[in-house]
């Protein structure tokens, strides 16, 4: 039981023992009143039963969209939003492809053309300034 309820209950045990008279204008306005503040009460606790199933159930869903987003989406430490990353364009010197690849694959000294599958050698001038990937 509520706060509320318990409170209306208390306030209906006095106008019981006022012995309020039913048969005045007076009186049946004080019980209607009080009659209106019980059912106020009774309402109020049981919205605040449904909220608190709505809650429950709403926090199920969070839980079951976290579990879908990390299946989809993998860990969360990946960041899948990354524009920062650099990529870099490559000319194959075999087929006249371009080969686009990012800042891992300069680790290696050749990589091979995803079009006609020949190794390409990477040159970088000036020690690899150019690409940003070496400190100076």
């Amino acid at each position: 039981m509520s706060y509320l309820t318990e409170k209306m209950a208390y306030i209906r045990g006095l106008a019981e023992g006022l012995e309020i008279d039913e048969t005045t204008k007076e009186g049946k306005l004080l019980l209607a009143i009080v009659e209106a503040l019980s059912d106020t009460a009774d309402e109020l606790y049981e919205l605040g039963d449904i909220q608190d199933e709505m809650q429950l159930q709403l926090d199920e869903v969070d839980e079951d969209l976290d579990e879908l987003e990390s299946f989809v989406y993998g860990d969360e430490d990946e960041d899948f939003y990354d524009d920062d990353e650099e990529e870099y364009e490559v000319e194959c010197p075999n087929c006249g492809d371009m080969i686009c690849f990012d800042a891992d694959l300069l680790d290696s000294d050749k990589i091979n053309c995803p079009a006609c599958g020949e190794e390409i050698e990477l040159e970088f001038e000036d020690g690899c300034e150019n690409c940003g990937c070496c400190e100076e």
